[in-house]
């Protein structure tokens, strides 16, 4: 009886400690898996930044302060030289937009990658759409000029500046000097639909607290001053002349 006591004492204590192991498993999963997309994601949007160049047109660079259902989600429209060939006739050049929509089939907010070997013929919006990861809690795209940041870069309203203006803001033309990049994750995206490991539906919970990752990429591209002396953020301990673009 005693044996059989302790053999008893002893398969509680496994079980419990199966279970709460099982139970960090099943809570750390979808962190690890949200970790790992938010490194992938920042490390492409940087390396691509680190190589922009300017777009075609009057928009060389654009970065849009703006939201998607009361969530900060801003967008980048730029070119980029980090780009491999896949196609015969193809270079390395591709304009790229990074931007935020609303998965249809799930509801989530996911981050999405258009690319577009060679000139977009198409507008900013044409080209091969990826989505990168789900689950957006919030992502706030900033631009240095190299003196100070703005939220967002380019003439955003298509309005041109005017010449009126009372305030320089060097971010309605050229290029920024660096970009910062916060993303916001969903640390659990399937809890927060209501969704258990089965894929059965519950109540909905409560949201966690957000998953917050942050990169800050320099356009090296961009401090190259260009032959003919066109519009460009400004390079290091350089110092500027007329006080603005």
């Amino acid at each position: 009886m005693i044996s059989a006591a302790l053999m008893g004492v002893i398969l509680a204590a496994g079980y419990a400690c199966l279970s709460a192991a099982l139970a960090t498993q099943k809570l750390m999963d979808p962190r690890l898996e949200a970790a790992q997309g938010a490194r992938v994601v920042l490390d492409r949007m940087a390396a691509e930044l680190r190589s922009a160049c300017a777009l075609p047109g009057d928009s060389e660079f654009l970065g849009v302060d703006r939201t998607v259902g009361g969530v900060e989600a801003d967008s980048l429209d730029f070119a980029t030289h980090h780009f491999t060939p896949t196609r015969e006739g193809e270079g390395d050049y591709c304009a790229v937009s990074y931007f935020i929509e609303q998965d249809e089939r799930t509801g989530l907010l996911a981050l999405c990658r258009r690319s577009h070997p060679g000139l977009p013929l198409e507008g900013p919006r044409g080209g091969r759409k990826d989505v990168m990861v789900t689950g957006i809690r919030a992502l706030r795209i900033e631009h240095y000029d190299g003196f100070e940041w703005y939220e967002s870069w380019g003439d955003t309203e298509g309005r041109g500046k005017a010449e009126s203006s009372r305030r320089e803001r060097s971010n309605l033309t050229g290029m920024p000097e660096a970009v910062r990049i916060t993303l916001a994750l969903d640390p659990n995206p399937r809890r927060r639909r209501g969704e258990d490991s089965a894929g059965s539906e519950s109540e909905a919970v409560e949201p966690e607290p957000a998953m917050v990752f942050q990169t800050v990429a320099r356009l090296v591209l961009a401090s190259v001053p260009s032959a003919s002396g066109g519009s460009g953020a400004a390079t290091p301990g350089a110092t500027p002349e007329g006080g603005g673009n």
